[in-house]
């Protein structure tokens, strides 16, 4: 997902949150109304907000619980109160001053409850959680302003009885995690299902939460202080990382939708055996969200947009803008976009010296095949491989909008068929 998407339907409130005083009761054994012992526990759903799904994990004890948001860096947040009455449930939460209400019934194994904030109301079902075997370690690198934690999968056999090769992996844009997943697209596990795949047939895989998500939220606090060229200076922090480890023979570097960019700008930097664009954009931000724009805005705005977004390629940031157009252009976001402005990724592909392999499905919905065809032109020696249906999850799925973007949110959908064979193909291909 783009960047710009990142603010459009962010439920919860991120910012830095104290611990609050828990509150609560639960009805007597006896009667009626006594609490159904079947709500103690993890619970797992999505939150269906009109800009996407925003999956949460709650956990229900008789007399407290937490609220655990795993895309935008929320871990084990307490409730303010619980109540029970038979076989319904109250939540309430106070989340840096946001009042957050989840109200349900628990009926056939699961709940069906409403998500209240700030005047919105969306259905939410809530079934048993299911525990995530972890299959890989961590390693902590550091980066401006502290440590970055990365995931290892190593190669099979693990630990792996020779050295190996590595390939790291960069996520797209927004609130999208190491394993693929956003609170704006959703639970598709496409990066996960890459990085372990690849371990799988013998090549290791680190991958990461950019700063300010997840397990690297810490990283970036404040908005406004976060900047593309960071992105690319921890990428190259990692690859000078792994390159010093003897337990790799060559590094390569897997870049996926934004992630693309920061790769093959890492790529230059650093001198990898490798490089992927997976639905790598061939243009500059301006020109690709402009053609998003088109038709989606009424024509005054369309100009505004044009208009913001000439001043920020020029370093100009923007104090007045339309509140329709806040989402995309707020203040805080504005140095970040100034920093992406700047990169032509055609011209910046040229510079990189390491063997290219671009991957662009033909039912992606976001990155075009003009970009793919920009990209090749950046660097003529480039490898293009273009996978029948494939999307921008990596998925196979038809052209259809809907039941393409349906696709989003299923995690148990295989990666497209031919994904995984051209890439291990590639890297082992070392010349």
């Amino acid at each position: 997902m783009k960047k710009w998407l990142l603010i459009c339907c962010t439920i919860l409130l991120l910012a830095a949150c104290g611990q609050k005083e828990v509150t609560a009761q639960h009805q007597g054994t006896k009667g009626t109304n006594a609490m159904n012992e079947q709500f103690i526990g993890k619970w797992e759903g999505t939150i269906e907000t009109p800009n996407g799904p925003l999956p949460i994990i709650i956990d229900l004890k008789k007399e407290s619980g937490t609220l655990s948001v795993p895309a935008q860096g929320l871990s084990n947040f307490p409730f303010q109160s619980v109540t029970y009455t038979g076989d319904k449930v109250k939540v309430s939460i106070n989340l840096n001053g946001s009042a957050i209400a989840i109200n349900g019934t628990i009926k056939n194994e699961q709940i069906e409850a409403t998500f209240q904030q700030n005047g919105g109301k969306f259905p939410l079902i809530l079934k048993a959680y299911k525990e995530q075997p972890v299959t890989y370690d961590t390693l902590k690198i550091p980066v401006q302003n502290g440590n970055l934690t990365v995931a290892v999968q190593k190669a099979s056999p693990s630990p792996s009885p020779s050295p190996s090769a590595v390939a790291l992996i960069i996520a797209g844009s927004g609130p999208t995690d190491k394993d693929g997943n956003s609170a704006l697209a959703g639970k598709n596990n496409s990066l996960k299902m890459l990085a372990e795949g690849l371990a799988q047939q013998g090549i290791a895989t680190v991958r990461y939460d950019k700063r300010g998500l997840g397990d690297n939220q810490a990283l970036l606090t404040k908005e406004e202080d976060g900047t593309f060229d960071q992105y690319v200076d921890d990428a190259v922090q990692i690859i000078q990382t792994l390159m010093a480890d003897k337990a790799y023979t060559s590094v390569h570097v897997i870049g996926h939708s934004e992630g693309s960019l920061i790769g093959l700008l890492a790529a230059q930097k650093t001198g990898v055996a490798s490089f992927v664009s997976i639905a790598g954009a061939g243009r500059s931000l301006d020109e690709v969200l402009l053609e998003q724009l088109k038709g989606q805005l009424a024509p005054k705005l369309f100009n505004e947009s044009t208009n913001i977004l000439t001043a920020l390629k020029q370093g100009e940031q923007v104090k007045n803008i339309s509140p329709e157009l806040q989402a995309l252009f707020r203040p805080s976001v504005q140095p970040f976009l100034i920093s992406l402005l700047k990169y032509q990724p055609a011209n910046e592909l040229a510079k990189v010296k390491s063997r290219v392999l671009l991957v662009q499905g033909t039912t992606d919905l976001q990155v075009k095949e003009a970009d793919a065809e920009a990209l090749k032109k950046g660097k003529q020696d480039s490898k293009l491989l273009y996978l029948a249906g494939m999307n921008h999850v990596l998925k196979k799925a038809p052209a259809d909008r809907a039941k393409n973007l349906a696709t989003y949110a299923n995690p148990s959908l295989p990666l497209h068929e031919e994904l995984l064979p051209a890439i291990e193909q590639f890297i082992k291909n070392e010349k």
